[in-house]
Order: structure tokens, then sequence, then C-alpha cells
């Protein structure tokens, strides 16, 4: 017959892959060669040129929109009906399967699928019957340990006791929940993986049957395939299924939910003779982009390799520019986009990849001031994040004992024992005696048994943060109520990635309180003026899809995305790569992550940092990335070198830069009334000692190690620190 359809369109590497004889294949896909279309063709190569049955073949995707992409463009590939086709997610199938051999996989007919607020709600549930209390153990961390010793394929009886408490108690609610969810019925997410796992590994029929039934198994971003999807593979393949495999060593990003990168190796070593082919030739970026992006990710050790070339030209060099902050970051960058949309651009030509969400606010407050529309995706506004609304209701409410809307969002969070009866009591009497539930709940809080002791805490809390915040800067008044709300060690207990975005988001609101212009009108308290910032912000529409804006995004969302022009933010030590990551040592995958943004560029890639960052309320210097020293200078060309830098006059809206007058040299004689060895208080990081001081004129840095938050280099002169 002829190939051509199957072929034609192929560089030699794809055809490669796609013509291989029926045997183990690992294929190597870089960032934009093109793997969608070699899983495609390969497919239809089975079909059309090998004759494989479309019965035979289990093609196993990620997201159900890759999946129906793979049909359809199957369908227009071959003249063969794939209807017969099992593609789809790992969940996809499993259910697929479970829904088939149900008696076998010990479950009813009718079993339903939680989703992941459905699975928390329950294990809320067993946890009251088993009189664990939630402000101890929260729901999130519980649902965490649950499905991660799933995903190992772990159930309770596999988990030793250590004699770790909070072990014992996790290993008592899981095996308590696993008891309740089988009694009624219900399959979690992670439960259907593992259920569909024990069902082929563990009935021999059925295995059997699979075995022979997919002699082709097709693998889609097989480096995010976690220990249970690469052992359930593993047991559909047997000894006579073949695997073929897709994926990039060096986009796995997905590490904190459960990835294993090491299944790439663990396959080219465990699948007998398992062939790599390796597709480089890059169909998205400029010469320049690539050879960057392959200095960089050369730098990890842990990875098969490949090195990504095109023959589209070299392009224009990257451009970094060292900003002197983050709101000179912003400006820069939205200038750039403004020029870019002058010369004919859409606005959607151009993304801000920033490592972490919080970082989104400064850049949100540009672009609703500068007039661009945007739209964050796979995300919320700033001032829409559950966390931000939770200090803000705290701090309404303590500005307006009457707000009924605040007072039900926080009276029970974090959880201090006020349940729905109470508060649907309270609702009904605020109704009837036409006030607030405020005033309801401080003159029948004695009449509420139980809770009222709690609700009485709670009043006095609020009271307590009121007097506390008075005459006080907001940013101050800010950390306070996060702080005494217990909305900081609440979210701190949820533990993982969302709980560190969270918290990210906590601080950075904080941020957003010190850089407010409050307007100068008679009558506004800077507090009220504050909060109407937050909700017209919030009420703000962020532009729905389709529409022509700037793209805003994690670096984690940008994965399998492309854009004409890439503004990668924040490369700072700290932020990008993150500090967890430098105190945990995963390092590798944080210049994955790295990897991953760079080429998402198409035509231009701008990287930036800023010398000095607003964290935790309060300017920090912050040291260049270390990624930056590993990209070739040949590919770079500085905006702004960092020697020639001068001062910034701070303001919310910095437009002008000027030169400050020198001061001396410091000395370890100290300057500014401080000493090496002397103790100082600061308002955010507690106590602390000098240990060191560097530089000159206005841009002395300060050394102290804090008693609680550890060592910090601060800007000595927005520091503030307090001789003790």
């Amino acid at each position: 017959m002829d190939v051509t359809p199957l072929t034609g369109s192929l560089n030699p590497a794809q055809k490669e892959a796609v013509t291989a004889p029926p045997e183990h294949r690992l294929v190597l896909a870089g960032a934009g060669s093109g793997k969608t279309r070699v899983l495609v063709h390969r497919l239809g190569w089975l079909v059309a040129v090998e004759n494989v049955s479309p019965h035979s073949i289990l093609a196993v995707t990620f997201t159900n929109k890759a999946a129906a992409e793979m049909r359809g463009r199957l369908e227009q590939l071959i003249a063969v009906p794939v209807r017969a086709l099992w593609v789809g997610t790992f969940h996809g199938v499993a259910h697929r399967l479970l829904r088939l051999h149900w008696k076998e996989a010990r479950l009813p007919q009718n079993f339903q699928i939680m989703d992941s607020d459905d699975q928390q709600r329950f294990i809320k549930r067993v946890m009251k019957q088993l009189e664990i209390p939630e402000e101890q153990w929260p729901v999130r961390n519980v649902a965490a340990f649950i499905n991660g010793n799933k995903e190992e394929g772990k159930r309770p009886q596999h988990l030793a006791d250590t004699g770790d408490f909070a072990q014992r108690t996790f290993l008592r609610i899981y095996a308590a929940y696993q008891a309740a969810a089988d009694q009624a019925g219900l399959v979690d997410f992670a439960e259907l993986l593992l259920r569909a796992f024990e069902l082929c590994r563990d009935h021999a029929e059925i295995q059997a049957h699979y075995r022979r039934r997919f002699r082709h198994i097709l693998v889609d971003e097989f480096q995010d395939t976690n220990t249970l999807q690469y052992e359930w593979l593993r047991v559909l393949a047997g000894d006579s299924g073949i695997l073929f495999a897709v994926g990039d060593d060096d986009q796995s990003v997905y590490g904190f939910r459960g990835a294993k990168v090491g299944n790439m190796m663990r396959m080219a070593k465990e699948f007998g003779g398992a062939q790599v082919v390796r597709l480089e030739q890059n169909y998205r970026s400029t010469g320049t982009i690539l050879k960057a992006a392959n200095e960089l990710i050369a730098r990890n050790t842990a990875r098969l390799g490949k090195n990504l070339w095109t023959d589209a030209g070299e392009g224009e060099k990257i451009q970094l520019y060292n900003a002197f902050s983050d709101q000179d970051e912003v400006e820069f960058t939205l200038n750039r986009i403004r020029e870019f949309h002058g010369r004919g651009r859409n606005f959607a030509d151009s993304a801000i990849l920033y490592r972490t969400a919080a970082q989104s606010r400064v850049f949100e407050e540009g672009l609703i001031r500068e007039r661009i529309p945007y739209r964050i995706y796979g995300g919320l506004r700033f001032f829409e994040r559950m966390e931000v609304k939770d200090a803000l209701a705290y701090v309404r409410l303590a500005s307006n004992r009457g707000d009924d809307g605040a007072f039900e969002r926080v009276v029970n969070l974090p959880p201090r024992g006020i349940g729905a009866t109470t508060l649907d009591r309270l609702r009904q009497l605020a109704k009837d005696q036409n006030t607030s539930m405020w005033t309801v709940a401080k003159n029948s809080a004695a009449l509420l048994g139980r809770s009222g002791g709690a609700l009485t805490a709670f009043l006095q809390l609020i009271d307590g943060i009121d007097e506390a915040t008075k005459n006080v800067p907001l940013s101050l008044a800010t950390e306070i109520v996060i702080d005494r709300s217990g909305l900081r060690e609440h979210y701190k207990k949820e533990r993982g990635e969302q709980a560190e975005s969270r918290l990210e988001n906590l601080d950075e609101l904080v941020n957003a309180a010190r850089g407010f212009e409050h307007p100068e009108e008679e009558g506004i308290a800077p507090v009220d003026a504050f909060l109407t910032h937050a909700a017209l912000e919030a009420g703000e529409r962020q532009a729905g899809e389709g529409e022509d804006c700037v793209q805003l995004m994690t670096l984690h969302s940008a994965k399998g995305l492309e854009f004409p022009v890439v503004f990668l933010v924040g490369l700072e030590q700290g932020l990008f790569p993150h500090m967890r990551a430098v105190e945990d040592g995963s390092i590798e995958e944080e210049r994955r992550l790295c990897y991953v943004g760079m080429t998402r560029a198409q035509e231009r890639l701008f990287i930036s940092h800023a010398e000095i960052r607003r964290t935790h309320g309060t300017e920090q210097i912050a040291a260049p990335s270390q990624f930056l020293r590993e990209i070739p200078p040949a590919c770079v060309v500085e905006t702004r070198p960092r020697a020639h830098l001068l001062r910034q006059s701070y303001a919310p809206r910095p437009r002008r830069f000027a030169a400050a007058a020198p001061r001396p040299v410091v000395d370890d004689d100290g300057v500014a009334g401080l000493r090496l060895g002397q103790r100082v208080s600061h308002k955010s990081f507690g106590e602390g000692v000098v240990i060191s001081f560097e530089g000159e004129g206005d841009r002395v840095q300060v050394e102290v190690r804090f008693r609680d938050a550890g060592t910090k280099r601060l800007m000595l002169s927005f520091a503030n620190l307090q001789p003790l």
C-alpha cells in the first residue's frame, strides 16, 4: 500500500519511530518536536501497514482532550474505523475496566466515583465518627496521605506501625475511610487506579485476557507516570505486550504530584532491549533559544540526554533585564508588550511566566493600571484566591462587625467547633431581629451550649484584632490579621505545593498592603480604602478565552503551550530555583522547569530578575538565580548590566530613577547606629543579631541571623532595623 500519507510529512527521526518494527520503543521527544504527530502516525502505521487489529491497541494519555485529539487525527489519517481503539486517560481506562469486571474487583455494579471535594467531605465524616479533631488533623493532609499511599500501591495493611503518633493517626483514618468507602460503594480517583492494577495483577484469567487483547500499548507523556501507573503498565504488557512510550525526561516537572522521572530510565532497562529514538528537531523555537535551553538542561545528571536543534535560523538573542525592583520588572515587561502591540502584534502573542502564583499580583496591578487585557491561565486572579479572600474577610469583619458575609466566611476558619447548625440558628435570629449575625452572636452565645464558648472566643479574637490594628501601618495591620487569625498556621498544616502557594499568597497580600497608594480623601481610613481596592480588583473582569489578551501563568501551567513572545520573570535564588528545592536537593526538577519555560518561546525570550524584591512586606536583596549563570553568555544580551545600577526612588508606580549621594564604604565597625553583634528587631522576622555588613553608598546590605526566621540579607536603607 501507499504509505506516503503516514510517513511523507515526517522527518527522519520521526519516521524511524513511526515505522519501527513491533518491539519496545522509548521515544525521547524534545520540546516542540512533534510527539503527538508521532503517536498518531504510529497508531496509523500499526493498523494500516502492520495489519494490527484496532482491538489489540491500548493508547493512554494524560488528558481527555489529548485522547480526543488523537482519535480525531487518526480518523483523518486512515480509512479504518477507530471506535474499537481503547484510547483514554489512565483513570478513564481504569474506570472502563472496573465497570466490565466490577464483581472481580469486589465492587457493587453501580459503584460511584468521588471527586476531590467528595473525598474530603467523606474523610470529614469518618474523622468525626473517630472523634479525631479536624483542627489538629487537616482533611487535606489526610487526603494527601491516603492518595499518596494508594499511588505507591499501599493499602492500610501494607503500612507498618512505626511508632510515630502522627503516622499512626493517619493510618487509623485511612483504614476506617477505606472500610466506609467500600461499604458505601464509593471509589476515589487514586482508588480507580489501584483497584484496576490489583484486578489485572491478582486475577489470572483477566490478566491473561488483556495481555492477549492489548498486544500494543502506547503511552503519551511517559515522564509524568507515577509508581502505580508504571507497575500497571508492566502487568498489562507482561512478556508478550509491546510498549511504545513517548516522553521527555527534561520536561518532568510534576514530582510534587508523584510523577517519577526515573520511570523513563526504568523502562529502558526493564523492558528488554527497548530502543531509544530521539526526536531532536524542534519546530517551535529559534536556534538561540534552543542553544541556551540545551546548555542549561545539560547540567542535570539524571537524564537520558538529547540536543534540540532547528533549521529555522538563529533568531534574536535572549534579552536579560536586570531590574532594580519587582515594580521595575513589571514596568519593563509591560513596556515591551506595549511596543509589540504597537507594531501590530496581538496581546495574546505575549505570555508572562513565573515560578509561584503569588508573583502574578504585581503584574495584575500593572496590567489593570495600563488597561492591558489579560487572563490568568489555569488560575484565579490574586484577589479572588481563597486564602486572600479569607484574610480580607477578617479585615472586613474587624472593620465592620455588621458584615454578615465576612462573619460567615471566617467564624469557623480555622475550624473552632462552630458548626452549620449554630450558623443556621444565628442566621435565622438575625433575620427575625433585623440585625447582624455579630450582634445576635454577642447576645446569644451563652444560650448555644458547647459552641457558645467557641463563639465567644471568636468574638474576642475579632475585638483583639481590631484593637491591635488601630493606628498602625496598613501592611503591619495585615500581618497582624494573618497571624492572629490563625490562617498562616492553618495553611501550614496542609503541607505540599498547594499549601506553599497559599502561604506565598498571604505574604503577597502584605506586600500589596505595603505598596497600596492610599487616596488622600478625607474620611476614608486606609484599611477601608484598601478593602475597596481589593473588591474592585476582584470584580474586574478577566479576559475570557479567545479574547486578545496577555497570558499570565505559572511555569507548571505553561507546560505544553507555546507563545511567540515569552517573559520569564523572577529569576532569583530562593524564588527560582525555589528555596524549598534548594533546601531539599531537588534542583534538577527546578532546572527542568526553567527549561520548560524557555522552550515555550517561539521567537523572542525575555528573562528578568530584580535586585530588590518585596517579601513579607519588606524589601530584601535578591541574588540572581544560579540558572542565569548556566545560560551561555553568547546567547544573551543584557539590557541593563548590574554593575551600573542606580538606586531606585521607591514608589508604588516607579517612573523615575535617580542616583543617590554616596556614603563611605561600610567597614566592620558598623553603620547607621548598628555594629557587628548588635541585637536588633525586625517587624516581620523578629529578634536577631547583626553578623556582617557589605557594600557602599546607598546599597549597603546587612546580614542578620534571626532567632526564628534564620539568616537574612537585607538592604539597610529599607530594613528599618531597631537596635535592642
